[in-house]
């Protein structure tokens, strides 16, 4: 197929899709913008996320790169994350994490779930358990009372963020492709992205490496939401 006709297939595929995100119920979402599965886009889809988990794991805010990343890939304009609390989730910390801490039982630890949005898209939904006695009043009172995002809340304390565990929930080519593995779950008409395709573990830490909150956040297949790159 010619490229321009290509191209323009493509836009037309864009503009009659759904625009609102959403989830099936095997756990393969809704998606808004379609990718046509082939093993080109498997890779590109493979070498994107990757791209995304190496910006992660080099700066300390995810707020901020998922912004970036929103305004590289015009997911939405303005590019601005929004954390759209869920009201009534509740997490006891538990014991390991009270040890990672520094906090015992009777020191106050609280927990705040989150969905950051980009636009339409929810780019990541995130699980985070604080010490508000190591926050300013200013602080707590934006988590509380606002949709701030945790990472913007608490820039001002210059925090650090160390990894703990990183792992790809998704992989769009199998283990040992370059050897001609195969697709086993090719599907004739678009590539079926899950909910849920990146999983990063942290704990952010003050200046002088106190301890402060750890986060677990789950990425999810809106990251992909534009269209795939375009062929040669």
């Amino acid at each position: 197929m010619r490229p321009a006709l290509r191209r323009t297939l493509l836009i037309c595929l864009v503009l009659l899709w759904p625009i609102g995100p959403g989830s099936a119920d095997d756990g393969v979402r809704k998606q808004a913008i379609p990718w046509p599965d082939s093993f080109v886009t498997r890779l590109e889809a493979f070498a994107l996320l990757q791209t995304l988990n190496a910006d992660l794991l080099s700066h300390d805010s995810a707020t901020l790169t998922l912004e970036r990343w929103c305004d590289t890939h015009h997911i939405a304009s303005p590019a601005r994350i929004i954390a759209e609390r869920v009201k009534g989730a509740d997490k006891q910390p538990t014991a390991d994490q009270l040890q990672l801490l520094g906090v015992s039982t009777s020191d106050a630890v609280r927990y705040r779930r989150v969905r950051l949005r980009c636009g339409a898209y929810v780019l990541s939904e995130a699980d985070n358990w604080y010490v508000p006695a190591r926050l300013t009043d200013d602080m707590n009172r934006l988590l509380d009372t606002t949709e701030t995002s945790f990472g913007r809340a608490v820039q001002a304390l210059k925090f650090r963020r160390r990894t703990l565990s990183a792992k790809l929930l998704w992989l769009p080519l199998p283990e040992g492709w370059e050897t001609g593995a195969p697709i086993s779950d090719r599907n004739p008409t678009m590539l079926r992205i899950p909910e849920a395709v990146l999983e990063h573990r942290a704990v952010l830490t003050l200046p002088d490496g106190t301890p402060f909150s750890e986060v677990v956040e789950t990425y999810t297949g809106d990251i992909l939401a534009f269209p795939p790159p375009p062929g040669p």
